[in-house]
């Protein structure tokens, strides 16, 4: 999932564009991006799509975003779009893990009430101060959160945090990453805002990906392209990878815990970061399955 492209519930007309783009994930969303009187009529929109054949024979992710649990709205979302071909279901601003278990058990409801076979798994939404202190805690409380996704614009601008602000940025990625790491899930980024910015978009993605996030939104499908070449690995990586896997065989053949591979040191933690980045590759079709 490296590129998941935002679309508003609202806007049907795009439903059919979306699929066709090149984007691994579609997130459509049913809180920030539509208006108030227009939620019972994005719902319906939304529903209709996702119980047609149009929404069938592809292979993206499908998310919804629905409203916070805090809103007349949430309980209307998760019974219209818990169906078949949904395979996440993204909550906005959760902060207590006792929120994420009523989230996940709602859901379930709803896939059993909807006749679905599987249900669907949890993005959380990180974009509160308390949420980000709490991330963790919020990782671990189902065993349906699949991820987290950092939200800066909601945590960053209303204290006079600059969304932009470099040293910010990176202290809540990190967090956020190990947030993920403890609960031995992905750690999704956010959105980026300036359309036309497509260098700061690729620099904040670049960002991300150094510390290990899998993906990021794009709100434009300008910025699918972008996202899907900078989280796939690069040649030189890949190359690297099979080479430190390939000794690592080699080593467990002689009972070797560390060993040098073109000069550097390496041992079990590069060992399966190299895994991850053939796994990455092959699922990117870059390395034959």
């Amino acid at each position: 999932m490296r590129s998941k492209l935002f679309v508003p519930a609202s806007r049907p007309e795009l439903f059919p564009k979306a699929l066709q783009s090149q984007a691994d994930a579609l997130s459509f969303d049913l809180e920030d991006a539509v208006a108030e009187a227009r939620k019972d009529e994005a719902r319906v929109l939304l529903r209709g799509f996702l119980a047609g054949p149009d929404s069938r024979g592809h292979a993206k992710t499908v998310i919804v975003r629905v409203n916070a649990m805090d809103t007349p709205h949430f309980d209307s979302d998760i019974d219209a779009v818990v169906r078949e071909g949904v395979h996440l279901i993204n909550l906005p601003k959760p902060e207590t893990a006792q929120q994420v278990r009523q989230a996940a058990q709602r859901i379930a409801q709803a896939a059993q009430a909807n006749g679905m076979q599987q249900v669907p798994g949890l993005l959380l939404n990180i974009e509160t101060p308390k949420a980000l202190r709490c991330a963790a805690e919020l990782a671990c409380a189902h065993a349906s959160v699949a991820g987290l996704q950092l939200g800066l614009g909601d945590l960053f601008e209303p204290f006079g945090i600059q969304r932009r602000e470099t040293s910010a940025i990176v202290q809540a990625l990190f967090a956020l990453r190990m947030a993920a790491a403890e609960a031995g899930i992905y750690a999704y980024d956010g959105a980026f805002a300036d359309i036309q910015d497509r260098a700061g978009f690729e620099a904040e993605a670049q960002l991300s990906r150094s510390l290990g996030f899998l993906g990021k939104t794009c709100i434009h499908p300008s910025q699918i392209a972008i996202a899907n070449a900078v989280y796939q690995p690069t040649q030189a990586e890949i190359d690297a990878a099979l080479k430190v896997a390939e000794a690592a065989r080699a080593a467990d053949g002689q009972a070797l815990g560390a060993y040098v591979v073109d000069g550097k040191m390496v041992d079990r933690p590069f060992v399966i970061r190299a895994h991850s980045i053939i796994a990455s590759a092959r699922a990117a079709g870059l390395l034959p399955a």
